[in-house]
């Protein structure tokens, strides 16, 4: 029991597979961290943009995870350093809003009454102090450059990037269409800063196939289930990606969601009918609707 528990967990939390935007993110990002590294201001960016469900967190916390282990490898003996933070931006955020999450990471506590200048003025010096040079920044679009607290709170991100000797990575849904490029601050972010956009994979072409297909194959190769033949989830390659849209995120849930189901029920594989039964987003099963040939679809309501 203990065994077949622990197995639930791994599965659970697979390990990610390098795709093709994480790859992306983190060539781009590194190489700008080195760029970065003697500019005193105006220094490059990246923005992640796409739709929910193609990985832009996952992409965003593999790369901090990436050059943090580089840091790490680099300097094995500073144990005071901390060359990463990652913040999300709440929802209609304000500049003092915006600066205490940057607080929150560092556990820094503050009395209620604190004003934001103590504040900003704390988190640059544990940041120079830790020598920070990557800031992971997600939910970017919670920013909205047409409301005066979200003018003011991109200011104050802004004004981070000049104190904070780093490289800023943001992350965001759809963040070219949510005016995070125009009028004037939007001028200046689009000046400096890269933008890699994140989309579903494609099925279109033949190139198009094979990357979706070993995208799977990497998935099947990291179970760990004692009765599933090597190849099954490889040769369901089209039918799992008609079932997710091509999203990432709807891929993954499938596969953990049927790898511990595969263990709770002692069949130990993952085979098409298990894989109908597993529950995906809403917007994976409008995919599924718009673009599975009709005999699968017809199936998978007999299944249930």
């Amino acid at each position: 029991m203990r065994e077949d528990e622990r197995r639930r967990e791994y599965h659970a939390d697979l390990p990610m597979v390098n795709t093709p935007v994480i790859r992306k993110v983190t060539t781009t990002s590194r190489l700008l961290i080195q760029l970065n590294r003697n500019q005193i201001s105006a220094r490059r960016g990246v923005i992640l943009s796409g739709a929910s469900g193609t990985g832009k967190t996952t992409a965003l916390t593999q790369l901090g995870r990436a050059h943090e282990l580089a840091v790490r490898k680099r300097h094995p003996h500073d144990r005071n350093r901390l060359p990463v933070i990652y913040v999300t931006v709440p929802p209609a955020a304000t500049p003092k809003m915006l600066a205490m999450e940057f607080a929150r990471f560092f556990g820094l506590t503050f009395p209620t009454r604190a004003n934001i200048t103590d504040v900003v003025d704390a988190v640059c010096a544990t940041a120079a102090h830790v020598h920070v040079d990557l800031v992971l920044v997600d939910e970017i679009h919670n920013l909205t450059l047409t409301t005066r607290s979200g003018a003011e709170a991109s200011d104050q991100l802004k004004y981070f990037a000049e104190r904070l000797p780093a490289t800023f990575a943001y992350a965001g849904i759809d963040v070219e269409s949510k005016g995070l490029f125009a009028g004037t601050r939007g001028r200046q972010i689009a000046g400096r800063f890269v933008v890699i956009p994140a989309a579903p994979f494609s099925h279109a072409t033949a190139a198009d196939r094979e990357a979706w297909q070993a995208l799977v194959g990497t998935l099947e190769s990291t179970l760990r289930l004692q009765d599933h033949a090597p190849g099954t989830l490889t040769g369901l390659s089209e039918y799992i990606f008609h079932r997710t849209g091509g999203m990432i995120g709807s891929l993954s849930q499938l596969i953990r969601g049927a790898s511990v189901l595969a263990i709770e029920d002692g069949t130990e594989r993952i085979t098409e009918d298990l894989l109908h039964i597993v529950p995906i987003d809403y917007a994976a099963e409008q995919s599924e609707k718009l673009t599975a040939p009709a005999k699968s679809v017809a199936r998978r309501r007999k299944a249930a």
